[in-house]
């Protein structure tokens, strides 16, 4: 199957947004990001900040069987919680754009697993602890004491949020098609070598 969406997941303080948007400009696509979120948001009449702190928040299964219980008499859509309606209205936003566009990078929102029978290219950002330490600090501008807590609280919310989701795990490198340790190879490198493999493993649906 010729791939013609770029999706992205990626380790806090990798630089994956920052990858994917060069990928994408390389290509001449768009590239959404928090645009999801926002166009989310938008739909539900609520702040972005509320419903990124609805992603943080995802139940276990446990947690929904005693929701389910406890409320017998309420629909499956009443009985479901934010996150798991945040997740739905991202998916069906995220369904839209890929209706209209042909091709367009999408960064995080579990996009390999939304996209899956579209047809994409999905990619992998990640690189070694202290690196993204580094980045977090000197270009996100995060104070230096706090920001190893953050990029672990990132990584656990962003994990969380996709295996929950999609019954998938996270950081199982062979779910995607390309892996890259982005302090290895700078984000330029990376975003090369992206929109390399991309058309490289789309030729051999041109002959």
């Amino acid at each position: 199957m010729k791939k013609t969406i770029i999706t992205i997941e990626r380790q806090y303080g990798s630089g994956g947004s920052y990858i994917g948007k060069l990928a994408a400009e390389k290509l001449g696509i768009n590239c959404y990001n928090r645009q999801i979120l926002e166009m989310t948001a938008q739909q539900c009449g609520i702040a972005p900040e509320f419903l990124e702190t609805a992603e943080e928040n995802v139940p276990t299964s446990f947690l929904y069987s005693l929701l389910l219980s406890a409320n017998p008499t309420r629909t499956m859509e009443e009985n479901l919680p934010l996150s798991d309606k945040v997740f739905l209205m991202e998916s069906k936003i995220i369904g839209e754009i890929a209706n209209k566009e042909k091709s367009f990078v999408l960064v995080g929102r579990c996009g390999n697993y939304i996209l899956e029978d579209r047809g994409c290219f999905s990619v992998f950002i990640y690189a070694d602890a202290k690196s993204r330490v580094k980045r977090a600090i000197e270009e996100y501008h995060i104070s230096e004491n706090k920001a190893e807590s953050i990029m672990k609280k990132a990584d656990k919310r962003r994990e969380t949020f996709y295996n929950v989701n999609t019954g998938g795990v996270w950081q199982d490198k062979d779910q995607y098609s390309l892996c890259l340790n982005s302090a290895l190879l700078g984000d330029d490198l990376c975003a090369e070598l992206i929109v390399k493999a991309y058309n490289e493993y789309n030729k051999q649906f041109e002959k």
